[in-house]
């Protein structure tokens, strides 16, 4: 017990100090129990930049090169357009060759033996380890709303997930979740789950079928028609909307709170702990398996949609979670869909910078310092291949109007370097290697990407999403991988 009192003692003291950049002196995979009878020690509180100055102490890097610039095309740093430049690393990662050099011939060994080898190099690298044990969520049903959408009956309910902080009282974390299906309905149906930005709740979603004006933007108005609530309504499915914040800060200065906060019990992060998107994926595997309990959802025809950041967290949802049928990945950029080793927009050295590192384990850092994009162990196109076989659909807006930041044929790359994964697995390919036209929908196969030509949105492409969807999801034998 003593020894207990003088850990916690002296990390109160280093608080005081501002030696932020300290290492915990317990390991946040085994956290100090709080004395019986005292009060928890409150959450470590510092700024983006004190965390992530303390991340680069431990990493032993001085400095990190800095971003791209997107909006000064003199700067020395300024965004890259010439496509003659893009790709200094042409030679990806292969998803299909063992770490000892030998080629995956069956579906055997990608399952046994590769994909755990990819899966491990994201966890320590790239997106960071979620606890192998983590706190249960308890639904509870705020409010339920009869209404309209458009000319469709609906059913609104308005959930809060409370997470277990009995370990941790220092930090509360309740999930905030809105799911709404056709009242008429006659059996459970398929539902779409979009991580929405905030806005999403309040009282302008009662009556509405559980958004706001506000969050119907940002998720994607096609303002030609109807919104993506009343196309998803109208093919007799459920919609959602998560709300990432309510599970993690999306800060630097919020990592000792949220998920993440409650599970290290107030304190930073180690090197290879989950950053905000394993953190938000996390969250949305709540609210799949609060869907598994809900009659009136069919739960193995649950597809998930994000733009943005919210677009990558995603695709990692859908990459680590077997239960998503479907995923529908907006304008997802660097940290996303995009290569890293594509020199185009949004680079590395963007995400590990003090205003998005948050997103990523701490280790990610390294490769905008000391070491170069060509060094990371995995690129994005092997997260696309852990969807597989499940279907991805990958979208983007055009480079005029979403200025080229994303870098849709980056993505596009990606997703046709998966295809060889599907392929092996019985799937389907894009069917494609050289970028197509804009607004032309590569759908055939079992990954589809389309570039729509508007900005920074989803919501031109939700029509072609939602018939690419229909085949996977509209029948009772969705693809899934458990």
């Amino acid at each position: 017990m003593l020894a207990n009192r003088t850990v916690t003692s002296a990390w109160l003291i280093l608080l005081i100090l501002g030696l932020t950049h300290v290492m915990p002196l317990t390991s946040a995979a085994d956290p100090a129990e709080p004395q019986e009878g005292t009060n928890p020690p409150s959450a470590a509180k510092m700024s983006s930049e004190q965390d992530h100055q303390r991340i680069m102490e431990l990493l032993h890097i001085t400095s990190l090169r800095p971003g791209a610039d997107g909006k000064n095309a003199q700067a020395p740093n300024a965004a890259n357009y010439d496509e003659s430049k893009a790709n200094p690393y042409p030679n990806l990662p292969d998803p299909l060759v063992l770490k000892n050099g030998k080629k995956v011939k069956n579906a055997k060994a990608w399952w046994n033996q590769r994909r755990p080898e990819i899966i491990e190099d994201f966890d320590r690298e790239v997106y960071g380890r979620v606890p192998v044990t983590t706190p249960k969520v308890h639904w509870e049903a705020a409010g339920v709303t009869k209404g309209m959408n458009g000319d469709i009956p609906t059913l609104s309910k308005e959930l809060l997930g409370h997470v277990d902080n009995s370990a941790y009282p220092g930090v509360s974390v309740d999930i905030r979740l809105s799911l709404t299906t056709p009242a008429n309905a006659s059996s459970p149906v398929p539902v779409i789950m979009e991580l929405g930005f905030a806005g999403v709740f309040g009282s302008g979603a009662r009556g509405t079928g559980g958004v706001t004006a506000a969050a119907t933007g940002l998720a994607g108005l096609n303002s030609t028609g109807p919104t993506w609530q009343q196309q998803v309504l109208a093919k007799g499915w459920g919609y959602a909307i998560i709300l990432p914040t309510s599970i993690q800060p999306d800060n630097g200065a919020g990592l000792t709170q949220g998920i993440i906060g409650l599970t290290n019990r107030g304190r930073p992060r180690n090197l290879d702990d989950w950053g905000a998107l394993r953190a938000w994926a996390w969250g949305a595997s709540r609210a799949l398996d609060y869907f598994e309990t809900d009659k009136s959802v069919d739960a193995r025809r649950v597809g998930i949609e994000g733009l943005s950041r919210y677009g990558k967290a995603a695709l990692v949802a859908m990459a680590y979670d077997g239960r998503f049928a479907i995923a529908f990945v907006a304008s997802s950029g660097a940290g996303g869909a995009k290569l890293y080793r594509r020199n185009w927009g949004e680079l590395v050295e963007n995400v590990a910078a003090t205003g998005e590192y948050h997103w990523m384990a701490g280790n990610f850092l390294k490769y905008a310092g000391p070491l170069s994009w060509n060094d990371l162990p995995v690129d994005s196109h092997e997260l696309i291949a852990l969807c597989a076989p499940r279907p991805v659909f990958i979208s983007c807006g055009s480079f005029q109007v979403e200025g080229g930041w994303v870098d849709a044929k980056g993505m596009f790359m990606a997703a046709a370097a998966a295809g060889p994964v599907y392929k092996l697995l019985g799937k389907r390919d894009m069917g494609a290697t050289e970028m197509p036209p804009m607004e032309t929908a590569l759908i055939d196969g079992d990954v589809a990407f389309r570039q729509h030509s508007g900005g920074h949105t989803a919501g031109p492409n939700w029509p072609t999403f939602l018939s690419f969807a229909e085949r996977y999801i509209g029948h009772p034998n969705p693809v899934r991988h458990d």
